[in-house]
């Protein structure tokens, strides 16, 4: 039985003083205890909720260095650094730095075992634009940028971390994929993984981003290769991000 997984993507949002409004409103929030709760804040704020959460919530950022070690890159954050800031986990591969920042596939994966060579937890982004979907491209799309991984590493890497679908035409619009659309996506990716490794693939926790509300979790939650989902704008929110964490473990 695969444990599901909320996790707040806080974005390029935050001040002190806001962050610690989030931190104690989520910690006045009745979390479910099958449930693992996890927020990525800002580099800005990682220590402020690394000592604010004390170890309830899971902290992750939002990006790594592909150098896993300090060194001279300057702007970037070296995963080791971030180890030591109390992180546990990194997204990579998110769809604003693939399309906005022109992160290619190969970055990706250099960003990945960046992460994974000190013992952080990547969070594989994938996901298809508009266009793509329209197109029918969508299962094409997303499995290309699961095997940009696994051809480069292995697909035993992914027994220490998680992928997450997320459609870019859901992220930030107000739009949400079905239930069904998502279920679509997320059984693929996890055949995908089956025909290498049926066991790995039993495992793997696969969350759903995309615009997801308080509303509609239960519903996407209950499908059978959902296992919780990347929240964006309602994280920012302790009682919707509260509502969210219950509907995965109802």
């Amino acid at each position: 039985m695969r444990r599901p997984m909320v996790a707040g993507n806080w974005k390029m949002h935050g001040t002190c003083a806001s962050v610690a409004e989030l931190i104690g409103g989520l910690k006045q929030q009745s979390l479910p205890a099958d449930v693992d709760v996890a927020v990525f804040p800002s580099a800005l704020h990682l220590a402020q909720a690394v000592s604010g959460f004390a170890g309830a919530v899971a902290v992750g950022a939002q990006n790594c260095a592909y150098e896993p070690q300090q060194g001279a890159l300057t702007g970037e954050v070296a995963a080791i650094q971030l180890l030591d800031a109390g992180c546990s986990l990194v997204l990579v591969g998110h769809s604003e730095r693939r399309l906005l920042l022109g992160e290619s596939d190969e970055l990706v994966v250099r960003k990945f075992a960046a992460a994974q060579s000190v013992g952080l937890t990547p969070v594989l982004c994938v996901g298809e634009t508009l266009a793509q979907r329209e197109a029918g491209e969508t299962l094409a799309v997303v499995a290309e940028q699961v095997a940009a991984v696994i051809e480069a590493l292995g697909v035993k890497v992914f027994a220490n971390a998680l992928v997450a679908y997320e459609p870019v035409w859901a992220i930030g619009t107000g739009l949400t994929a079905s239930p069904e659309q998502a279920q679509q996506v997320h059984e693929a990716i996890r055949a995908q993984f089956a025909r290498l490794d049926a066991s790995l693939a039993g495992e793997l926790r696969i969350l759903y981003g995309g615009s997801v509300k308080a509303a509609s979790a239960a519903e996407l939650f209950g499908m059978p290769d959902i296992d919780g989902g990347l929240v964006g704008g309602a994280s920012l929110n302790a009682d919707d991000f509260g509502a969210i964490c219950r509907a995965a473990g109802s």
